[in-house]
């Protein structure tokens, strides 16, 4: 390898920033030991990288096949079809805790934010390890989840019409660890559950998460790139700043979540009886419907 990397880690659960290399012309090896590094810390920074836009599609195409544009976000006026922007003059600020685009059938393996204009002070960005917070939980949690799934929707970006349901505990493709699988933002379900069980279950597991000893702080500076490991991380942003903050994104594309086992037990629209209660179980009832009826017709 041509350069020396020097790396300081951010905190206990996970997180490391990234020194002496410059991304805009890594090699084979250094993307190889990249992929390595973001394995076993989950998120990286590097300060002082200031990628031009198509550098920034170059270095996330190194890493695998890139996201065409966002599902319900994409701009027009963007110089690549591959980057995604949120400013937060606009409003684009995701205070509320996520793994992006879990309401997908395969949300994204990783991506890489490039910190365009940050403000003097405020719009840090918190990561959780998901992997930790399963760890943590006691055995008989465990055994539960695992047997569990949740449906996942794109209510937050108006389009309540997107869903998907994805194991309550997936099992990492590469080096097979669980991680808890529900984030705030958009997990609305328990699906083998009736509708006040989940509510019960999904407010504990989406605040043991949050936890902070399993959550990292970044300071972003002007020119960063962040990478994440978005099959085992949520994340954050902290809405206490002034002044105009940019990011640019571009996505790796990933897999469809593979859980610990198949799901034991039926979903609850399955066996449940028509009740008052009813409105509770609608989407699921939707969801459930229209996929019997797509696999009914392949």
């Amino acid at each position: 390898m041509g350069t020396a990397l020097t790396l300081r880690q951010l905190a206990g659960a996970l997180g490391a920033e990234v020194s002496g290399i410059k991304l805009a012309d890594i090699s084979g090896d250094e993307v190889a030991t990249i992929k390595s590094l973001l394995t076993e810390h989950k998120v990286l920074v590097f300060p002082d990288q200031n990628l031009s836009p198509q550098q920034h599609v170059a270095l996330g195409e190194k890493f695998g096949e890139l996201e065409g544009a966002h599902p319900n976000l994409a701009k027009p006026d963007m110089p690549s079809p591959h980057i995604f922007e949120l400013a937060a003059s606009e409003g684009g600020i995701a205070d509320e805790w996520h793994t992006d685009l879990t309401f997908t059938d395969s949300p994204p393996l990783m991506s890489i934010l490039n910190m365009v204009t940050c403000p003097e002070a405020g719009g840090d960005t918190m990561w959780t390890n998901l992997i930790a917070a399963y760890n943590d939980l006691s055995e008989p949690m465990q055994e539960m989840l695992e047997g569990l799934t949740a449906l996942h929707d794109a209510r937050p970006h108006g389009n309540r019409e997107a869903m998907a349901i994805h194991p309550v505990v997936r099992v990492h493709p590469e080096t097979g660890e669980k991680a808890l699988y529900v984030n705030e933002h958009f997990t609305r379900r328990i699906v083998e559950m009736n509708a006040f069980e989940s509510e019960a279950l999904l407010a504990f597991l989406t605040r043991w998460v949050q936890n902070p000893r399993f959550t990292a702080r970044i300071n972003w500076s002007q020119g960063m790139i962040g990478m994440w490991d978005n099959r085992v991380t949520q994340h954050f942003v902290i809405n206490d700043f002034v002044g105009e903050r940019v990011i640019q994104r571009v996505t790796v594309l990933g897999d469809h979540p593979e859980g610990v086992r198949a799901p034991r037990f039926e979903p609850w629209t399955k066996r449940a009886k028509l009740a008052a209660t009813s409105h509770w179980d609608a989407q699921l009832y939707k969801f459930l419907n229209r996929r019997d009826a797509s696999e009914a017709a392949e």
